[in-house]
């Protein structure tokens, strides 16, 4: 062997050493990305858990919370992706050599798949002949069984209704069964797809020109002006139901009033606009009357709307200190005046803005300086107050009125005697002295924030109404703004018949559809059967007689 091919030959050792060398170490790295993805992902799932368990024993004290878990889940599904990139890549890379071992990611063990979804078998070709000794004798002796998760696309289908002619041989009479009846107008559009575009919309936040643009992927041609008169016309079909939920929510002696902002179309940009919620719920004192929510809109936030939206109805109205609510309280007011009972969670927020460690820190300020040591008492008094309500929640309105007496009037009274002391000590200007007048400033304040301790019926929060108005908050960012008046008008609309099916534990679009499907040929007598309450109940039967 000459010299050079000797040199080449140890270039050539050379060289697939230090690509060993240059492997080994990049499939270490890898494995060291895998498992700080992994340990990652892992302490971002613990921090999830804590705030739920956090959250289940202590409540939801402010909205704070809400959005911390919402942000931890946001931040695992990121974390998870990543982890799995990662690990994928560790494996690859240790493939490529010998000497460095496969990183295994830990994972939860899943679940089994659902008994109702239905089963496909595909059974691999089975050998002929033994794969040891080729012999042709074997025998079946088992079979092992590989479960994996698909999806079919969605189907879209053309119903084809046919009504057949017969003719009479003695006369020549023609005859032909009716035309059913649809849920629009030429029926070209069936109860489910009408169901689906509507929820769409308004329980899942999507214009319509995106959902235009997701059903043209799909092969079919709809065009945004076809959607939107969908819209009009399950509205227009939709409004008896709506009118006997209205119905039912205005025959309550109590109610949960609040509202929220809505961005509306205005020439050169969007001007705010206002949706408004009234509900029905008696689960915690433990009511026959089944959950509901009405909504309406409108263009402003002036006391009119509340006072139009109320104005045959007289009783209890659960809600924040917004003075537009003032002209139902007047005592010479038709059919009679309306009580009000003021909600403790806008009044702990006071506080509890003044006592917030945690976002003190994030902006910067320093915590021994900022943190008031009133407000953390007054919140530490206000917790135990909402700690003993949570013990009751779902106890009959006696039971409630008994223990409030007991425990909770005490501790309501010793704030009462502590907020007069320490606001007598006080600047007007105090922070701390601000959300003291929350409570006791004006005429018939303390009375509205007590009146839960003499009626067992009554709540301690309006959360109520703000659970109903959470998903127009998650919606807002994606549906951008009301179009009009009317859309808003619609939106409402909609809001009261999806808010209302959530709240009975129901599909809102299975149960839109059915309506739908069922309206056109219901007599008006039996038109309550359609109602979420009730249409659950049935459907419930059904499922237990088959």
């Amino acid at each position: 062997m000459s010299h050079a091919a000797s040199e080449i030959a140890r270039l050539s050792a050379a060289l697939a050493v230090q690509t060993a060398r240059a492997q080994a170490a990049e499939a270490e790295l890898a494995q060291a990305r895998a498992l700080a993805s992994c340990t990652d992902a892992m302490i971002q799932e613990l921090k999830l858990e804590i705030a739920k368990l956090r959250r289940d024993k202590y409540g939801i004290s402010s909205e704070r919370r809400a959005r911390l878990i919402d942000q931890l889940e946001l931040q695992l599904e990121e974390l998870e992706a990543a982890a799995t990139e990662d690990a994928l890549a560790a494996e690859q890379a240790a493939d490529k050599t010998s000497t460095v071992r496969a990183f295994t990611r830990r994972k939860p063990v899943r679940k089994p798949f659902p008994d109702h979804l239905p089963r496909e078998r595909v059974v691999v070709a089975a050998p002929t002949s033994c794969t040891c000794c080729g012999s042709d004798r074997i025998v079946k002796m088992g079979e092992d069984i590989t479960e994996t998760l698909e999806v079919i696309p969605r189907q879209w289908k053309v119903i084809q209704t046919v009504r057949e002619k017969f003719t009479c041989r003695a006369c020549e009479k023609i005859s032909q069964p009716p035309a059913p009846f649809h849920a629009i107008p030429r029926g070209w559009a069936g109860p489910q797809l009408i169901a689906m575009i509507a929820f769409d919309k308004y329980g899942q936040h999507q214009p319509l020109n995106r959902q235009s643009e997701r059903i043209a992927r799909e092969g079919i041609d709809l065009s945004l002006s076809t959607l939107a008169d969908l819209i009009g016309h399950a509205c227009v079909a939709l409004t008896p139901i709506h009118a006997l939920i209205a119905r039912h929510v205005l025959d309550a002696g109590r109610l949960h009033g609040d509202d929220t902002t809505v961005p509306l179309l205005a020439r050169g940009g969007t001007r705010t606009a206002r949706l408004w919620t009234y509900v029905r719920d008696d689960r915690p004192w433990d009511g026959d009357a089944p959950p509901a929510a009405l909504f309406h809109f409108s263009t402003d936030r002036g006391k009119e709307h509340p006072t139009r939206h109320l104005a045959e109805w007289h009783g209890v109205l659960q809600s924040d200190v917004y003075g537009g609510y003032n002209d139902l309280y007047l005592a010479d007011r038709s059919p009679g005046p309306v009580r009000s009972a003021l909600c403790w969670s806008h009044a702990r927020r006071k506080f509890f803005e003044l006592a917030d460690i945690k976002a003190i820190a994030r902006k910067g300020k320093k915590v021994a300086q900022e943190i008031s040591p009133i407000a953390l008492d007054a919140v530490t008094r206000i917790d135990a107050i909402f700690a003993v309500e949570r013990d009751i929640t779902g106890l009959s309105d006696a039971a409630r009125h008994e223990a409030r007496q007991q425990w909770v009037a005490p501790m309501v009274n010793d704030l009462h005697d502590w907020m007069l002391a320490e606001w007598a000590r006080m600047s007007k200007h105090n922070p701390v002295a601000k959300a003291i007048n929350y409570m006791l400033e004006g005429t018939g304040r303390w009375e509205a924030f007590t009146a839960f301790l003499d009626d067992g019926c009554l709540c301690l929060t309006n959360n109520a109404a703000e659970r109903a108005l959470r998903g127009i908050a998650l919606g807002r960012k994606s549906w951008l703004f009301a179009g009009s008046e009317r859309g808003g008008d619609r939106a409402a609309f909609m809001y009261t018949l999806i808010v209302t099916a959530k709240m009975n534990d129901i599909d809102p679009q299975a149960w839109m559809a059915d309506v739908l499907a069922r309206l056109p040929d219901m007599p008006v007598s039996r038109l309550p059967e359609l109602l979420p309450w009730n249409w659950k109940a049935a459907m419930e039967l059904k499922r237990i007689a088959a």
